[in-house]
């Protein structure tokens, strides 16, 4: 595609409270807007979140790698996804869902309004109480799936306050991003597994220990930071290490690396706390694996809901969340409309 503009704008979105994990605690995300403009004035949205909590490529590198492809006139999915370009996946992922976003304005097609996506509660590290109080919260907003951040104290405590405050027909899910050991993982795993947990998101580092970590717990194992690739989530399931992949597109590559690892073992689309691009972009491809799933196979909800986590936004048409659930916006492409102001307040 022929592409006569290139616009890259880093920027931060603040958070409501710190957002707290195991990897670390953070004040702010971080994330880089593309834009993409066709000869007819038309512009496409991209993305990119550097994952600086598990230790993925800084935004300064981000920045200059998107800003590269300015020494084009033209641009196509082919050449993004190659290696030609040595595109890092934030950089990929931003420059394909721009291209998606300009195809999609041009040919004048937008997401389908009806196909809501069920989103998961995102529950911050914290005090029992006061992570079930939090709970609470999401559950009067109509969410029924809740995900837990464990990794940093009283894992168990929390994980029961949680089920204490929500019922026992609600879905929970942890997720200790990488950080325990083997033993650890299963310890505490084996002490939780009676609370009625739906899945633990990559509880340790390797396959080798996410293999291990299945065979002694019945809670089904998602890979995370594991899977990155078609490739890796074939080795995962040759490991029998994996039931279950959580794809980031930042992480991944783009829209159709996620949907590929789709093709290959039951997924989720989990938000990289993306800003609202992103997030468009995501829950067009968890539409696409809610279509994929099949119809006897439990739904998984998607970890989409992280706007609600942010202060503000940069963005004046986005994504809602309404009764658990993220309704796309109904214009063409991605829908997202930047709103100028706000985007220069937040410009790092």
């Amino acid at each position: 595609m022929k592409i006569a503009k290139v616009e890259v704008v880093p920027y931060a979105l603040p958070f409501r409270e710190p957002y707290v994990t195991a990897r670390g605690r953070l004040a702010r995300r971080e994330m880089v807007l593309l834009r993409l403009r066709d000869e007819d004035g038309l512009v496409g949205l991209g993305e990119a979140v550097p994952l600086s909590l598990r230790g993925g490529v800084s935004l300064p590198t981000v920045v200059a790698e998107l800003e590269g492809l300015a020494e084009r006139d033209v641009l196509d999915e082919e050449a993004l996804r190659g290696s030609a370009l040595g595109l890092s996946a934030p950089a990929r992922c931003a420059a394909l869902t721009a291209l998606l976003d300009l195809r999609g304005k041009i040919a004048g097609t937008a997401s389908e309004p009806s196909a809501a996506v069920e989103c998961n509660a995102t529950l911050v590290a914290g005090e029992p109480a006061a992570v079930a109080v939090e709970a609470e919260r999401w559950a009067a907003e109509g969410f029924t799936t809740f995900k837990l951040k464990l990794g940093t104290g009283n894992d168990v405590g929390q994980v029961r306050a949680v089920r204490d405050a929500v019922g026992p027909a609600a879905r929970i899910r942890v997720d200790a991003n990488a950080t325990w050991d083997t033993q650890s993982a299963i310890r505490v795993l084996s002490e939780i597994e009676p609370l009625e947990i739906e899945l633990v998101e990559q509880p340790a580092a390797t396959l080798a220990d996410l293999a291990d970590i299945g065979a002694a717990t019945s809670i089904p194992v998602a890979g995370d930071e594991s899977i990155g690739s078609r490739a890796e989530a074939e080795d995962a399931v040759r490991a029998g290490a994996c039931d279950i992949a959580a794809t980031k597109l930042s992480k991944v590559g783009g829209p159709e690396e996620a949907i590929e690892i789709a093709e290959v073992m039951p997924s989720y689309v989990s938000s990289a706390l993306d800003g609202p691009v992103g997030i468009a972009a995501a829950a067009q491809v968890a539409q696409t694996l809610d279509t994929m799933a099949p119809a006897d196979s439990p739904r998984l909800a998607h970890g989409l809901a992280t706007q609600r986590l942010f202060g503000s936004t940069v963005a004046a048409v986005e994504c809602e969340l309404r009764d658990g659930m993220l309704h796309l916006p109904p214009g063409p492409g991605l829908g997202v409309e930047i709103d100028e102001e706000a985007l220069r307040a937040h410009r790092l």
